[in-house]
């Protein structure tokens, strides 16, 4: 393939993983998994960038155009003049440094999630059969602030370490994934495991999963298997969010 065609082929890419980011922030704020707060990245192949939305525009809002590309340090890299990434960025910079094998990233502020970090020895447990995806752990990390420097954003990655979500300590939750569709899959199902933990816990003592339970939940969901799924959900919701006007038709091409 010549520079030419290759040039070519990376912006058809960077154009769909635009129009991808700006479906999946608006899904999950009709979701109210975002809102004023919150963010979704991906990396950008072959580089050392991440596109992410800006500080300020609107989750329920944001536009494929209106995206930003930063590289690990931060820097904009191509966006409109003056406008900054997200003061966070640093959680998704440090990730995907540590993490070649993740391509997408969601910092989400679910309420149950949240929850569960609010108290003594809080922690999610694995409820419904869709947490097999987490059945490596889902650590906590302790530090409550806001992740502002490069150095913060390494200690969470090393919270994170190989596993694929993260609870912050009274401030939110972390997925990560292979596609930006199956973050978005990975970001509902977290608040639905944390809803269905806190629904259980006030009809009585919770039952979490067990490791036989998940051993055989395992053999079911063959990483093939969980990106169907996860398609399967992200198809879903992008109909949805097209038949309330969420989502404009003409991105559904992209979208498939």
């Amino acid at each position: 393939m010549n520079k030419v065609a290759e040039r070519s082929l990376r912006n058809d890419q960077e154009e769909r993983l635009r129009i991808q980011v700006a479906a999946c922030v608006r899904l999950l704020h009709m979701q109210k998994i975002l809102s004023y707060n919150g963010h979704v990245s991906t990396r950008l192949p072959g580089r050392d960038a991440l596109m992410i939305h800006s500080l300020v525009e609107s989750r329920a809002e944001v536009a494929p155009a209106s995206l930003l590309v930063v590289d690990f340090d931060g820097r904009v890299l191509d966006g409109e003049e003056g406008v900054k990434p997200p003061s966070e960025v640093f959680i998704h910079s440090e990730i995907y440094r540590a993490r070649p094998d993740v391509n997408a990233v969601a910092h989400v502020h679910s309420e149950n999630a949240l929850a569960l970090t609010l108290v003594k020895g809080g922690k999610m447990h694995l409820m419904r059969c869709d947490s097999v995806r987490w059945r490596s752990g889902i650590p906590v990390h302790p530090d409550p602030s806001r992740i502002r420097t490069p150095e913060q954003g390494r200690e969470l990655a090393a919270t994170l370490g190989p596993h694929n979500a993260a609870l912050m300590r009274a401030h939110g939750g972390l997925l990560v994934a292979e596609t930006i569709p199956s973050v978005l899959a990975a970001a509902i199902q977290f608040e639905e495991n944390a809803r269905a933990q806190m629904l259980a816990a006030t009809a009585g003592e919770i039952q979490p999963l067990t490791k036989l339970e998940l051993d055989e939940l395992s053999k079911s969901s063959p990483p093939e298997f969980m990106a169907h799924y996860a398609s399967k959900i992200w198809k879903y919701y992008v109909q949805e969010g097209i038949a309330v006007g969420i989502i404009p038709e003409s991105w559904k091409p992209e979208l498939n």
